[in-house]
């Protein structure tokens, strides 16, 4: 079992085990959808990166339950935002 789960710190931090399960099954769909990742990733799988994602406070649920992003949007190279639901391209 990934370890950051067994901590009250990430359950604390998005707000209860429902936010988390929804906020982590929401973000493997982006990720399996071919959304990028907002970490480097290399060597880890899906669910670890969602988790760092989560840890490094990049990745939470709004308060209608979408997914959103901390990153600036000069982070991005076309300047603009991007939604995490759908596939990049």
């Amino acid at each position: 079992m990934i370890e950051e789960l067994k901590e009250e710190e990430i359950v604390n931090k998005v707000g209860g085990r429902f936010k988390l399960s929804t906020l982590i099954q929401k973000r493997m769909i982006a990720l399996n959808q071919g959304a990028r990742p907002l970490i480097d990733g290399r060597g880890l799988d899906k669910i670890s990166m969602v988790i760092q994602e989560i840890m490094q406070d990049k990745i939470y649920l709004d308060m209608s339950g979408k997914l959103q992003t901390n990153e600036s949007p000069e982070d991005y190279v076309d300047g603009g935002t991007v939604d995490l639901t759908q596939a990049s391209e």
